[in-house]
């Protein structure tokens, strides 16, 4: 495990010192990097993804985020890193999840679907201002869930991940939340309110 400390450091500093830390590899490595604010977050990650990275990332704290970087060597590429400081990736667009699985038939198919559905949000060139999660939609932010780790990466980024706290208290949930914070009906209601745009799977 390589760590790279860009704590305090102004874009492009985290990017330079995490290519860096890519092209000094000899083989299989896993990188992590530490930095404090969201667009940074954002910035080495898409420069990883482009140098063939596989990686998570998650907010540790307040002003604290951690990127898992695993590369299987130093990158092919020679080509330039992204260095230039990019725009915070987030519009006002508000993703609501009310189950726990997508469409209607098959309902093993159905939990496939939803898994893929938030991977495919953490793809996006502009990613959501926010995800509420309510109803069945609930369970997917607890303890267990198959997309803790997707949303943890887009909680580093800066999305809000907002889960209905009478809905888990419903489930028996309440104690099981592991990513992002609860939230409720007037909160959820002022957030689809305001938005530009709502995406339902």
């Amino acid at each position: 495990m390589i760590t790279v400390n860009a704590m305090g450091d102004n874009c492009p500093i985290p990017v330079i010192k995490t290519k860096k830390a890519m092209q000094a590899l000899t083989g299989a490595e896993t990188i992590e990097v530490l930095v404090d604010n969201e667009i940074a977050v954002q910035n080495v990650s898409k420069m990883a993804a482009s140098a063939g990275g596989q990686l998570s990332s998650e907010k540790l704290g307040e002003g604290e985020y951690k990127i898992t970087i695993r590369m299987e060597g130093a990158p092919v590429s020679e080509g330039r890193a992204e260095e230039s400081c990019m725009p915070d990736a987030r519009d006002n667009t508000v993703v609501v999840v009310a189950s726990d699985r997508m469409g209607e038939g098959n309902d093993e198919l159905g939990k496939v679907l939803i898994k893929g559905f938030i991977f495919a949000v953490t793809q996006l060139d502009t990613l959501p201002k926010a995800m509420l999660f309510y109803n069945g939609g609930a369970t997917l932010t607890t303890e267990g869930s198959d997309s803790l780790e997707d949303l943890k990466s887009l909680e580093a980024q800066g999305v809000e991940i907002l889960t209905c706290g009478t809905c888990l208290d419903y489930y028996g949930l309440k104690d099981k939340l592991a990513v992002g914070s609860v939230t409720n009906m007037y909160s959820i209601v002022e957030t689809m309110a305001n938005a530009e745009k709502i995406l339902r799977p």
